[in-house]
């Protein structure tokens, strides 16, 4: 009975032979689709872009220092997250761009433009000299990596909508285990000529550069991804309407409309009257903040001396943590996200994940007060949980905003997303090092002393972002819209 369903629906359809939409969409139909290529797809070009997003995070503080420019040693968090900033800044004046280039041109060309921008731009920052070199290298790396929203379009195009789950949590693991995996690449590669003198003399050209191995080691990758997108398939439609869709277009002006419910006419919504659309980016921006913030702060707060209310981590300490992190996130996301979303639904999975998130966090200085393998054990509990926890919610998210619009309009929508995420984004880490530097700076407070309230201030915009969870603020798409963006008889 299946198969002759499928057989009805190809012989109402018309796929058009050179178009790239259409063979994806004809696999679907046909159920021949492969699964596990299209999310090995997904990881390594999501991979790619967030990699080089906090590879950076473990060692900037080492860099500040090494550039000399702050004076006193409790200003080095503020000028970090400057750098830190720059590249949310660059993508929040482009994303919006990208996402209607996407649309035009297809998902694929944005992916590999994204991917040769990390080859170029991450080298060069690895390279950086100056703390001005540092910044511009991080905004223009920003500016050209616009292929998040594409690619969360992707991931709900490639596949039928029973796996689009699959896809998207795919998305959100490769997306936080970079955001995991690339300050934990930072922390072990960076300083090579300290740490590992045996392969990297003293004096040598990466004594010279103490942080280009981790930039280098993240650009290779994203090299390689590059020649991979050579077989990336093509999910945007790109044949013109045919003389149907315009006789349909004209029986609507005439109200002589057809009863042939396999004839769908492109509209073009306008985005911002989207309510659950707009509402989801909302949220999904200010924990993007709450969430970029915790990450700079984390490495910031772990490699400081004690008497700041830090951990006094090294590096290499800080890239076991992440790591370990990143191994949890990875089976949580692809092995008890898909069951629990099902169970829960992917908003009320979200919120709990929201709620159980902020006394954790709070948690966080009365772990500094630990020593020895009880700190080490229980600070990478902490970490585990909390990423586990963020992703969680951006999944969440990520699959209301994608059935929220169509998709010829998918590329704008997360182009939207990615422009008002990234401005929240860079606000982040640049406030989170400032707040960070103010309360080292009151370790005797009375009221929340030291690190105490980094993390209370890190809270209270969880705690707002809880609230705009839950109506009447945040309203899903009861109805998702069709998958196919041109449907001819």
């Amino acid at each position: 009975m299946e198969d002759e369903n499928v057989g009805d629906t190809l012989l109402n359809k018309k796929y058009y032979e050179n178009c790239p939409g259409c063979k994806v969409d004809k696999a679907k139909e046909l159920k021949t689709d492969v699964t596990f290529r299209n999310l090995l797809n997904i990881w390594m070009v999501v991979l790619c872009s967030s990699l080089p997003i906090a590879s950076l995070f473990p060692y900037l503080y080492f860099m500040i220092k090494d550039f000399n420019i702050a004076e006193r040693e409790e200003d080095i968090s503020a000028y970090a997250g400057y750098v830190g900033s720059a590249f949310m800044f660059g993508r929040s004046l482009t994303s919006i761009f990208w996402g209607v280039v996407a649309d035009r041109y297809g998902r694929k060309p944005v992916a590999v433009l994204g991917i040769f921008s990390v080859i170029i731009f991450n080298t060069l920052f690895g390279l950086s000299t100056s703390f001005s070199m540092a910044v511009t290298t991080r905004f223009f790396l920003g500016c050209l990596n616009g292929l998040l929203g594409p690619m969360k379009a992707y991931s709900t195009e490639i596949f039928r909508e029973e796996k689009q789950g699959l896809g998207l949590s795919t998305l959100s693991a490769a997306w936080g285990i970079g955001l995991v995996i690339g300050p934990a690449l930072g922390g072990y590669l960076a300083q090579p000529a300290v740490k590992y003198p045996h392969l990297f003399p003293k004096d040598s050209f990466w004594d010279k550069f103490p942080y280009f191995l981790p930039s280098l080691s993240v650009s290779a990758f994203a090299f390689v991804v590059a020649i991979a997108c050579i077989w990336l398939p093509e999910t945007l439609h790109n044949h013109p309407l045919s003389n149907e869709s315009i006789d349909d277009a004209e029986a609507l002006e005439t109200g002589n409309i057809s009863n042939d419910d396999d004839k769908i006419i492109q509209k073009d919504e306008n985005l911002f009257l989207n309510w659950p659309l707009m509402s989801s980016i909302i949220v999904y921006s200010i924990f993007s903040l709450y969430n970029v913030a915790y990450q700079e702060v984390f490495s910031l707060w772990a490699v400081s001396p004690g008497r700041f209310g830090g951990l006094n981590f090294t590096t290499d300490n800080v890239g076991d943590v992440l790591a370990i992190s990143g191994i949890g996130l990875i089976v949580s996301q692809l092995f008890l996200y898909p069951s629990l979303e099902r169970a829960f639904g992917p908003i009320k999975f979200a919120r709990i994940s929201a709620v159980l998130s902020i006394p954790l966090l709070q948690s966080y200085p009365f772990i500094a007060m630990l020593s020895g393998i009880t700190l080490y054990l229980v600070i990478n509990i902490a970490s585990l949980l909390k990423n586990v926890l963020s992703m969680t919610i951006i999944t969440g998210l990520f699959i209301m905003q994608n059935r929220a619009v169509e998709q010829h309009q998918r590329g704008a929508a997360n182009g939207i997303a990615m422009t008002i995420m990234s401005i929240f984004k860079a606000i982040g880490p640049a406030g989170g090092g400032a707040v960070l530097t103010w309360s080292q700076k009151r370790m005797h407070a009375s009221f929340l002393p030291g690190t105490h309230m980094v993390f209370f201030v890190l809270n209270v915009v969880g705690g707002l972002g809880v609230v705009l969870m839950f109506t009447p603020f945040l309203r899903e798409n009861k109805k998702p819209p069709p998958e196919q963006s041109v449907t001819l008889t």
